[in-house]
């Protein structure tokens, strides 16, 4: 049986979440050190975007509490890498947008040092069910409340990227219409996100379900592909060739987590991000360029599931751990 390879189609853009979407699901309070030295190894790592934190109430999700400082961290001692990065703060009100900018300002840079930059993120989701137990509020409440974040952003000079959650089915509602997810993102649009990230959040998506979805929102709703991004959790082992779907629809950005962390704490059972390290292996597999140096990702991988104590959810970084230790023996 011939095993069809995907053509070239130039390069793609991947956010890491691993160090925000992926740590806020962690029981245990993973140390500030530990979450800088992730970011700073990721860094390395020639990704160009990395989520570093949120702006949001310690009482909610007090794995994010120390996001000040991590901010004021990443301006004063900034990374050394081999590109540019993007850091990306979720800041879902007009008091964490307040908080992010008391923020120190970024320090200039020295010649061997790249200037990295940062903006922020907002998140609504195309369920009602959802929306309310997540951020307590409907879909309409939620989009008025981001609409002075965004203005003030903007005015501010800073891009703002937007993200939808329950793009397929919701735990509380069910199946979610793509008409009502197409709403969302093109309110989020005109409200001046430059991108917004579709988030599978449970992972129940098909090739099939996402498929559709994709294609009604470019080829029904019109909405640009370049302004769009995947974000698929791998819950049901679909989240690859999920990716492949929206890859061959036009989207080329993908959001990621190293060592597939993550999860959601209000969608029982859903697992983390499909993996950046699988995630990197199969789009240079189908001939498309990430920038991404996979050793160095699979070395990060396998040093945070040790430091977290947990298993590494990356096939890839498992597998080529595992090769890696056998040519040693």
């Amino acid at each position: 049986m011939a095993v069809r390879k995907v053509p070239a189609r130039g390069s793609v853009k991947i956010v890491e979440v691993g160090a925000r979407d992926g740590l806020q699901n962690e029981q245990g309070i993973v140390s500030t050190e530990t979450k800088i030295e992730l970011i700073e190894r990721l860094s390395g790592a020639g990704l160009r975007h990395i989520e570093a934190g949120s702006f949001v109430s310690p009482k909610w999700v007090p794995q994010m509490a120390d996001t000040p400082q991590i901010h004021t961290h990443l301006n004063r001692h900034p990374p050394t890498a081999p590109v540019p990065v993007t850091y990306s703060y979720l800041t879902p009100n007009m008091t964490g947008l307040t908080s992010y900018l008391s923020t120190p300002a970024p320090i200039p840079t020295t010649t061997n040092q790249q200037q990295h930059t940062s903006e922020i993120a907002i998140f609504a989701s195309a369920s009602e069910g959802f929306s309310k137990q997540n951020i307590n509020c409907t879909i309409a409440e939620s989009l008025g409340r981001f609409r002075p974040v965004v203005e003030r952003a903007r005015e501010q000079g800073i891009p703002v990227r937007g993200y939808v959650s329950m793009i397929i089915e919701c735990p509380y509602d069910g199946p979610t219409p793509p008409a009502k997810v197409a709403d969302v993102v093109e309110a989020l649009l005109k409200m001046g996100c430059y991108e917004v990230s579709l988030g599978d959040t449970n992972g129940v998506g098909t090739p099939g379900t996402i498929g559709t979805l994709v294609n009604y929102l470019i080829k029904d709703r019109k909405l640009p592909a370049e302004k769009l991004a995947a974000h698929f959790h791998d819950t049901y082992g679909q989240a690859i060739v999920n990716c492949l779907v929206a890859l061959e629809a036009g989207i080329r950005t993908f959001d990621s987590s190293v060592a597939g962390l993550g999860g959601c704490p209000y969608s029982k059972g859903a697992t983390g991000n499909v993996a950046t390290e699988d995630l990197v292996y199969f789009l240079e597999g189908t001939g498309v360029s990430t920038n991404v140096d996979l050793q160095k990702i699979v070395e990060i991988g396998d040093w945070i599931s040790g430091v977290l104590g947990r298993r590494n959810d990356s096939k890839v970084g498992t597998a080529l751990m595992a090769r890696r230790g056998a040519a040693k023996l």
